[in-house]
């Protein structure tokens, strides 16, 4: 019984240092990888995408330029 509890107790030790090891291997993201982009809702079809990527028109953000032309979609989404 006394040599069950002692292998029990060896492959724990080893699952845990297994882990904290595999933890410590992973490269630490970049600070441009844990900012997530601010978001934004297209006024006509709804898709969200990047602000940075989006096309705005006084309040209202757009996805494409075609969707700018269109303006806002149906009221009822």
């Amino acid at each position: 019984m006394l040599r069950l509890l002692f292998w029990i107790a060896v492959i724990a030790a080893a699952v845990w240092f297994w882990r904290k090891y595999k933890g410590q291997a992973s490269a630490p993201k970049s600070s441009a990888e844990l900012e997530a982009a601010p978001m934004v809702r297209c006024a006509h079809c709804g898709v969200h995408l990047p602000r940075d990527r989006a096309l705005r028109l006084q309040q209202q953000w757009y996805c494409s330029q075609a969707h700018l032309e269109q303006g806002p979609g149906p009221s009822d989404r």
